[in-house]
């Protein structure tokens, strides 16, 4: 009873945008629940678009990071050469590039997920029996699905909290760093569909009998 309550509350305070009432809804353990198995549904959803749509499967993660990147590294470049060449500069120069550095770094952690660029041990497993590197396969995907749930349920909290604060990017009159901070949440939930994409595709190999464990490249194609 006090987990429908919970979760009603959380859906009334949703609906209602009002980043008070969502920070209070937020705070019960029973969030973890709900982030549960909102992680499940959307993680299935999202691993039938990157399976259905090559394209997305491909290039949405690394195209997020590529602009992050650029916007960051451009960002500081003209700051240099504002500073010391008109001896200028921009008050938020030197505070919109960390949240953009964030958001590539949550997006290329989804990314490499789907990879296996993380720490993998694929020497070691390639060399055990074939249960045994499906097992190893089976906790990456219960560890990523793990940290991907304590990752949404945190970052929305923090995400209430900003914006019920209504914090501001220093050195800007308007812009909201809830905005930026919101990505981490989504980037959870990326992160939780490429485990989801990969434990189906051990599974598809390991019925077929095709290779369980690959060698995982940076910059790799999936």
């Amino acid at each position: 009873m006090e987990l429908w309550s919970d979760f009603s509350a959380l859906v009334s305070a949703l609906a209602s945008q009002d980043s008070w009432t969502i920070r209070q809804a937020l705070a019960p353990n029973s969030v973890y629940v709900f982030s549960a198995i909102f992680l499940l549904l959307a993680g299935l959803a999202l691993s039938w678009v990157y399976h259905s749509v090559p394209i997305v499967e491909r290039y949405f993660e690394r195209s997020v990071m590529i602009i992050c990147y650029l916007g960051t590294a451009g960002i500081i470049f003209w700051g240099v050469i504002d500073r010391f060449v008109f001896s200028n500069q921009q008050p938020w120069s030197t505070t919109i590039p960390p949240f953009l550095f964030m958001v590539m770094a949550w997006f290329g952690a989804a990314y490499n997920i789907r990879v296996r660029t993380h720490l993998s041990f694929s020497e070691f497993r390639s060399r055990m029996p074939r249960g045994g590197q499906l097992a190893c396969l089976w906790l990456d995907f219960v560890l990523w699905y793990g940290f991907a749930l304590i990752f949404l349920v945190t970052t929305m909290r923090v995400v209430a909290l900003s914006a019920s604060n209504f914090q501001i990017v220093l050195g800007t009159d308007d812009t909201m760093q809830w905005w930026f901070l919101l990505s981490a949440p989504f980037a959870a939930t990326l992160m939780a569909a490429r485990a989801i994409e990969n434990i189906q595709d051990d599974m598809k190999n390991f019925r077929s009998g095709e290779p369980l464990i690959r060698q995982g490249v940076i910059g790799g194609d999936t």
